[in-house]
C-alpha cells in the first residue's frame, strides 16, 4: 500500500500507533476513510453490499465507535454494509447455517475458533493479516494461532476479551485476604470465606460461551488435565482430570445458587445487583458499574486466574476473529473493511471506547493509554499474550473448534458438580463426545 496523508490529528504509525489523541469527529473520520480508500490496494467491487454478523455489545460506547467506523467506510467507499447482532450463543449457529448454505452472510465477527469450524469456507486473508502485522508491531502468538490454518490466514484476529476475576475488595478482605490469591488452594479458601460471609462467588456452568468455557478450561488445565494431548489424541480420562473435577466441585459448593443455568449475562446482573462478589468476566461489569453503580466500581478490582498444581498460568480468554466467507461476491470489499478496522485512526479510539473490553492482538496497541489510565484496567491489556486457545496443547482445527462450541468440557464439570454424574461418569461422558469428534 502507498502512504496516506491525513489530518494533523492522525495517529503515528508503527510502534507509536497508540499516541493519545481524541477520537476523530464524524467529518474527520470520513476524510480519513476517503484518503485511506484512495491509497488502499484493496478496491471494493462496484455495487458491493456486505452483510456482517457480530456479537451483541456489552459496552455501549464500543458499539457506537464500531458503527461510526462502519458508516465512515461505507460513505467513503460506496460499499453498503448491513450489521446484524446476536448473542454470543447465537453467533456460531447462524454462521454455520451461512457456511452450509453458501449464502446470507459475507463476514462474521465471531468467537474463539469459529473460523476453524469450516476453514474450507473461509477466504484467504493472508495479505490483510501480513499488512496489519507488518505495520502494527506483529501479532501476539495467540493471534497467529487463531488466524492461521494450513499455512494461510483464514481470518483476521481483531481482539480478545479477557476472562479475569472480577471481585469486591471489601469482601475479599473480610474473608481474610489482603490481596487476591495467586494459587488454586488459596482461591478455594477465599471462596469458602466469601460464602461464610454471605458474599458468595459464582461462575457459570451453563452454556455461556464466554464465561463458562473460559474458566472451566482454566480449571482443567491448571490441574494438568487436557481434552487432547499434543498429538490430538483424546486424553480427558486421566487422574489429572479427576483432580480438576474434585477441585471445581469444592468451588461449586461455595457458589451462589443457579450457576448451572447461567448464560453470559447472568453474572453481570448478579454482580451489579450486589448479590455476587467474585466471578469471571470481561471488564463490562466494571464499565457499567462506573456509570450506574459507582459504589460497586470503587470496591471492585480484577485479577488473573490463580496458578494451579501445574505451576504456570493456564488461561483461556475470549477471542474475537473476523472471518470472510469465500463465497462472498465482494472479496475485495471485505478485505478492505477488515484492514480498515484495525488502522490506528480507527482502532485506538475504538479500544478507548471499549474501556478495556477489547484487548488487541496487534502488539503496537499495547501502548494505548487506556491500559494505564486506570490501574484496574491494566490486567486486561496482556490477555492476548497470555491466552491459550481452546485446543490447549493440541492443534487448533475443526475438531477443537467443535469441542468448544459443543461445550464438552463445560458439560463435564456441570454434570459432576450438579450430581448428575460421578467423577467416572462425567469423564466418560466427555470422552465419548470427544472421541466422536476426534475419530
Amino acid at each position: 500500500m502507498t502512504g496516506i496523508t491525513l489530518s494533523r490529528r492522525s495517529l503515528l504509525r508503527g510502534s507509536m500507533a497508540a499516541a493519545a489523541i481524541p477520537a476523530l469527529s464524524a467529518t474527520e473520520l470520513f476524510n480519513m476513510a476517503r484518503a485511506w480508500a484512495q491509497a488502499s490496494s484493496w478496491k471494493p467491487e462496484a455495487g458491493a453490499k456486505l452483510s456482517i454478523l457480530r456479537w451483541k455489545r456489552f459496552v455501549e460506547a464500543e458499539d457506537k465507535a464500531f458503527m461510526a467506523m462502519v458508516a465512515a467506510f461505507s460513505k467513503a467507499t460506496g460499499v453498503e454494509i448491513s450489521v446484524s447482532n446476536e448473542s454470543y450463543e447465537d453467533v456460531q449457529p447462524k454462521a454455520s447455517v451461512a457456511a452450509n448454505t453458501g449464502q446470507g452472510l459475507d463476514m462474521v465477527w465471531g468467537l474463539y475458533s469459529l473460523p476453524h469450524l469450516f476453514p474450507e469456507k473461509c477466504l484467504d486473508m493472508t495479505d490483510v493479516a501480513t499488512y496489519l502485522g507488518g505495520k502494527y508491531g506483529g501479532w501476539a502468538p495467540s493471534g497467529q494461532a487463531y488466524g492461521k490454518a494450513g499455512g494461510k490466514w483464514i481470518c483476521v484476529p481483531v481482539a480478545m476479551t479477557g476472562s479475569l476475576i472480577n471481585y469486591r475488595i471489601s469482601s475479599m478482605q473480610k474473608a481474610g485476604f489482603k490481596e487476591f490469591p495467586k494459587d488454586t488452594a488459596a482461591f478455594l479458601e477465599l471462596c469458602k470465606g466469601l460464602k461464610a460471609n454471605n458474599t458468595p462467588a459464582g461462575f457459570a456452568l451453563g452454556h455461556a460461551s464466554g464465561d463458562a468455557n473460559t474458566w472451566v478450561h482454566w480449571a482443567l488445565w491448571s490441574h494438568g488435565g487436557a481434552l487432547v494431548d499434543k498429538n490430538n489424541k483424546v486424553a480427558i480420562n486421566s487422574p489429572e482430570t479427576a483432580k480438576a473435577l474434585e477441585y471445581v466441585k469444592q468451588l461449586y459448593d461455595t457458589f451462589i445458587p443457579g450457576t448451572a443455568s447461567w448464560n453470559d449475562a447472568s453474572n453481570n446482573k448478579a454482580f451489579l445487583a450486589g448479590e455476587l462478589h467474585c466471578t469471571d468476566n470481561g471488564i463490562s461489569i466494571y464499565v457499567l458499574a462506573k456509570r450506574e453503580k459507582p459504589e460497586i466500581a470503587a470496591d471492585m478490582n480484577h485479577a488473573y486466574f490463580p496458578v494451579g498444581p501445574v505451576g504456570k498460568p493456564t488461561e483461556l480468554h475470549l477471542a474475537f476473529n473476523l472471518l470472510t466467507f469465500n463465497f462472498t461476491k465482494y472479496p475485495q470489499a471485505c478485505k478492505a473493511f477488515a484492514a480498515f478496522m484495525q488502522e490506528a485512526e480507527n482502532f485506538n479510539p475504538w479500544i478507548e471506547a471499549a474501556q478495556g473490553y477489547l484487548s488487541p492482538f496487534l502488539l503496537a496497541y499495547d501502548a494505548n493509554p487506556v491500559w494505564t489510565a486506570d490501574p484496574k484496567t491494566t490486567p486486561y491489556r496482556d490477555v492476548a499474550k497470555r491466552s491459550l486457545t481452546p485446543a490447549g496443547q493440541g492443534t487448533l482445527n475443526e475438531k477443537a473448534a467443535a469441542a468448544v462450541s459443543d461445550f464438552i468440557v463445560v458439560d463435564m464439570f456441570a454434570a459432576y458438580c450438579t450430581g448428575r454424574e460421578d467423577v467416572k461418569g462425567a469423564i466418560a461422558q466427555a470422552e465419548r463426545a470427544a472421541k466422536r469428534l476426534y475419530r
